[in-house]
């Protein structure tokens, strides 16, 4: 029996929707360019020809180095449909970084855009297994020009290969330690993912707003949702604040997904006053923990706007989700486990508790398939069905979950472990504190065990305001236990954050937070 072609990704996302609302619009690059369903998928299928008449065969594993936002989006459907592998390359890698994860990823044919030129010039000679190069966005020295292919080809759908538990592509940690792992989505498993917007209000007019990190898992988190559920999709190359507060009324966005940082710097400043930002209907918030103070700084100068937290990893991307504005869940948690998906805590032998802190374990069909090359690490994680990734979290009776951050991350000060959200969230509901990060360093006391740690909490001031660390000290006394007080305060113009593709600030790095306390 034949395979369904709806087992497919490209197929599945895109030409379904170009089948049952083929003028809809579906699609808005950089205010510039308009795509509806059925222009956007006949685009993807001559870029799917091109790639066959360049060679490139199914199942074959491709590297794509793609920045462009609409390179993404038509490269990777297309090499969706056609049963590639898509391994997806982050733009912002370092080149000695690049050439080993394509050394390692067994791709055989690379694609690539203008803006990453230099760096492919720099790791084609390293890389002899890569047997075909190709560029879009004009020809390439020695490259396959595949626009000019496209220019030539059908329109009509190609041969769909590939589906269902096949791969569908490589997406990478962020590799804090060591080069990025390989996780492994099939087409199955990313479809799942689609399938986010079945548990959040979206309507026949509903936008979809985002900016550059949709290549790697931003492309099935955000836009195969966004397509799979018919949203119009607004693609920028930069999405930080200042080009968030011109999209967002010219484009009338409704959906947006950010971690709570962006409105940190987003209200931080004067410049978001005046601008019309009523359009927005649904904030999605994960990554990093949402604050009392900020979650106000939203509903204050976004009341329409329904705020939702939510919880995955790369290896299982959007597994919880909840409202946290209305007090469907509780401030601090993550919500429950979206529609098919299942979330439980484990204790050190494994047992589930229920509100006792533990382990982490994710479940559903959204779960990658494994570790590409890393069959012992695989194993590590997946465990019985359920993915470990090692990050703490509670579960409540009604299956609310509470991520209480990593173990690495845990602070132990007189006897006592904490996560440095809970320092931070008391720093910033202090008058005139933008943005607080709190992280362990070490005690260096006699006498005590060398594990123990004192805390240093880093504060950035709101505009227009100045802050004083010993004032700040005596009022963090009120409000935090003894083993929760900070021991060191730093007041910083901003604190280090990971580079985000987007334009905007990335999660919060703790780690980088010791080298202020050396200024």
């Amino acid at each position: 029996m034949a395979r369904s072609p709806y087992g497919n990704y490209g197929h599945a996302i895109l030409t379904a929707g170009a089948m049952r609302t083929p003028d809809r619009e579906a699609l808005t690059y950089c205010g510039e360019r308009r795509f509806t369903y059925d222009r956007l998928n006949r685009l993807v299928n001559r870029r799917a020809h091109a790639l066959l008449a360049a060679g490139i065969t199914p199942g074959q594993r491709v590297g794509a180095l793609l920045n462009e936002t609409l390179h993404v989006a038509e490269v990777y459907l297309a090499q969706a449909k056609t049963g590639v592998v898509t391994a997806a390359l982050n733009p912002y890698w370092p080149v000695d970084t690049l050439r080993a994860v394509v050394e390692q990823s067994g791709c055989t044919a690379f694609v690539y855009d203008a803006t990453v030129e230099a760096a492919v010039a720099g790791i084609r000679p390293a890389l002899p297994a890569v047997t075909t190069w190709m560029k879009v966005g004009g020809p390439g020295d020695g490259a396959v020009d595949l626009d000019a292919l496209a220019a030539e080809a059908s329109e009509e759908e190609p041969p769909i290969e590939g589906g269902h538990d096949d791969p569908l592509a490589l997406y990478y940690t962020s590799g804090t330690t060591g080069l990025p792992k390989a996780v492994v989505h099939t087409h199955a498993s990313s479809l799942a993912t689609a399938q986010i917007w079945l548990d959040v209000p979206r309507g026949p007019e509903s936008v979809f707003g985002t900016g550059a990190i949709i290549w790697g898992i931003g492309f099935p988190a955000i836009v195969g949702p966004a397509l799979y559920a018919g949203m119009r999709l607004v693609l920028e190359q930069d999405w930080g604040p200042e080009n968030f507060l011109r999209v967002v009324p010219r484009e009338r966005v409704t959906h947006v997904s950010q971690i709570p940082s962006f409105y940190a710097a987003l209200l931080g400043s004067a410049g978001h006053e005046g601008v019309d930002l009523s359009s927005v209907e649904v904030i999605m918030l994960g990554g990093e923990p949402l604050t009392a103070t900020m979650l106000d700084r939203i509903r204050q100068r976004l009341p329409g706007a329904a705020v939702y937290s939510y919880y995955g990893q790369t290896e299982a991307p959007y597994t919880c989700m909840g409202r946290v504005d209305d007090g469907s869940i509780p401030l601090g948690s993550s919500g429950r486990a979206r529609t098919g998906n299942a979330v439980r805590v484990t204790g050190p032998t494994g047992r589930r508790v229920v509100g006792e802190t533990g382990e982490i374990n994710l479940a559903g069909p959204h779960v990658m398939a494994g570790y590409d090359g890393l069959p012992d690490r695989t194993a590590e994680v997946l465990r019985g069905g359920w993915y470990v990734g090692g990050d703490l979290g509670t579960v409540s009776e009604d299956g609310v979950l509470r991520v209480l951050g990593r173990r690495e991350d845990a602070i132990l000060k007189g006897g006592v472990w904490s996560q440095p959200v809970a320092v931070e969230e008391a720093a910033a509901a202090l008058d005139g504190v933008a943005e607080a990060g709190a992280v362990g360093v070490p005690a260096h006391v006699e006498g005590q065990e060398a594990a123990e740690q004192e805390i240093l909490l880093a504060v950035v001031p709101r505009a227009g305001h100045t802050l004083d660390s010993s004032k700040l000290a005596l009022a963090l006394a009120d409000t935090l236990p003894a083993h929760q007080r900070p021991d060191h305060i730093v007041v910083a113009e901003e604190l280090p954050h990971f580079q985000d593709a987007s334009g905007g600030p990335g999660k919060l790095l703790r780690r980088e937070l010791h080298r202020l306390l050396e200024r």
